[in-house]
């Protein structure tokens, strides 16, 4: 098991245990008022000892910086958030990707446009280059016509 597989693991574990103890804190504030007094300050006591001890373990064990495959065929590299080690080459190969899509985009929109206006002065040729009766033009099949290839 690998290192972000453990963690992963970890994180169920956690989530596991903060429900049960959510569920037990809502059961004991349910009769919170029929406990005596000697009862709900041990309660106090030791739910607060239990909080420093938990304050204390997650201190201690600082989110290591990860490199995870999902399985989708995509890596992603996992730092501590809040730490300095984004250098500005992490930002550039940030943000390549996306300009390297967005000039992908503006040159796929480019070249269609000019296929689109290629096709438009074929048409116009065609049309001025050749003798055709006035009622052609209003055919729907002429366009058509003019687009195949003649030899």
């Amino acid at each position: 098991m690998n290192q972000t597989n453990t963690y992963q693991a970890k994180l169920g574990l956690e989530a596991l245990q903060s429900r049960f103890a959510l569920l037990v804190v809502a059961r004991l504030s349910e009769n919170a008022d029929l406990t005596p007094h000697d009862v709900s300050e041990r309660l106090r006591f030791a739910r607060s000892q239990a909080m420093d001890r938990a304050r204390a373990v997650h201190a201690a064990q600082p989110m290591p910086a990860a490199v995870s495959a999902n399985g989708a065929g995509s890596v992603a590299l996992k730092l501590h958030p809040g730490g300095s080690g984004t250098s500005w080459w992490v930002r550039f190969g940030s943000v390549l990707p996306l300009a390297a899509l967005v000039l992908g985009l503006v040159f796929i929109q480019n070249l269609h446009t000019r296929s689109q206006i290629d096709a438009a002065a074929e048409v116009d040729a065609a049309l001025l280059g050749d003798d055709v009766p006035v009622a052609a033009y209003g055919d729907p099949g002429f366009v058509e016509f003019l687009k195949t290839i003649r030899d």
